[in-house]
């Protein structure tokens, strides 16, 4: 029985990470509610979530190494916490989420690109399913072109486009800077967002700062929220350590059910039909992209056992 539990336990840290993430966003709206803006509060509980991960994982920091693809990471996961944070707190949760789950699309090309990966043609079939949802879920008669329809939407569309960059930075700093331990990774993502939020909120009208008798409030939810996604993003590298790529990738969707299950129950949101069908191609493509790289990665680990004999034969054959 318990080692059942033990195998379990990599799925449910993941499963845990996603729950997190479809939950966030209320705490983002409370933080909004007392007069800190999306973009200040992105600020703020990224930096705790630096501060806190520099300080718990400290004898990491030797690791690090100057290098411009840390700055890269910095400013896509800065694009990510942004779009996230302030599509969740000014437009409909849902589809701001759906909208940031076309990483599919965006995934494949920015790893042709930079990673120099070829761009599949199943790859390539995928993206435009996870696209022709949101086309879906966009389309309106009285709307014209199927496009984010407000400034929430196109956040939440930016936010997923620096979310598969952020996913793409990271494979190649892995390669290039190996030295580098994962929790700094961790550590330059959130610094980066902070510093990135903290850069914008400069330039947005900043409404009524929280009063004095909400200020202990304030502090309290944003050190808990830095605590609680730096420990998050840990809990999650470890079952993402254990689980393979494409079955983790089908368990992080668990977060679009915490997310239209919050919404329902805290917001009032219900999707509407186009709302299932655009997501359900969404949620497809992502599940197609991850049984695609299954077979692929499958199919590569068989012809690598593959005796030589048999390697030559198939050649002359051909």
């Amino acid at each position: 029985m318990s080692n059942r539990f033990e195998q379990a336990l990599p799925t449910l840290a993941i499963m845990l990470g996603a729950s997190v993430w479809g939950v966030v966003w209320y705490p983002m709206r409370m933080l909004a509610a007392m007069g800190l803006s999306g973009t200040a509060a992105s600020a703020a509980t990224s930096g705790a979530a630096c501060l806190f991960m520099l300080v718990w994982k400290r004898r990491s920091i030797p690791s690090i190494t100057p290098h411009r693809l840390l700055i890269a990471l910095g400013l896509a996961a800065g694009v990510t916490s942004i779009g996230f944070v302030w599509g969740a707190i000014h437009g409909q949760v849902m589809r701001v989420l759906l909208l940031f789950y076309l990483t599919p699309a965006w995934t494949a090309i920015f790893a042709h690109f930079i990673l120099r990966d070829r761009l599949a043609r199943a790859d390539a079939l995928l993206s435009l399913l996870s696209l022709a949802g949101a086309v879906t879920m966009l389309w309106s008669p009285e709307l014209g072109l199927p496009l984010p329809a407000d400034l929430a939407e196109w956040a939440g569309l930016m936010g997923g486009m620096g979310f598969a960059m952020s996913n793409v930075l990271v494979v190649r700093i892995s390669r290039e800077l190996p030295a580098m331990k994962a929790e700094m990774r961790t550590a330059v993502i959130f610094g980066g967002s902070a510093i990135v939020a903290s850069i914008v909120t400069l330039f947005e009208p900043m409404p009524t700062p929280p009063g004095a008798s909400q200020l202990g409030t304030v502090a309290f939810i944003v050190i808990g929220l830095g605590v609680v996604l730096a420990t998050n993003n840990m809990i999650v590298q470890i079952g993402l350590a254990r689980v393979p790529a494409n079955r983790a990738s089908i368990i992080m969707l668990f977060e679009l059910v915490v997310t239209a299950l919050s919404s329902w129950l805290f917001a009032g949101e219900v999707p509407g039909p186009r709302e299932w069908a655009g997501g359900a191609c969404i949620v497809a493509a992502c599940v197609l992209s991850a049984w695609v790289h299954r077979q692929t990665a499958a199919s590569a680990a068989q012809s690598n056992d593959e005796p030589e004999s048999k390697k030559k034969s198939r050649r002359a054959m051909v």
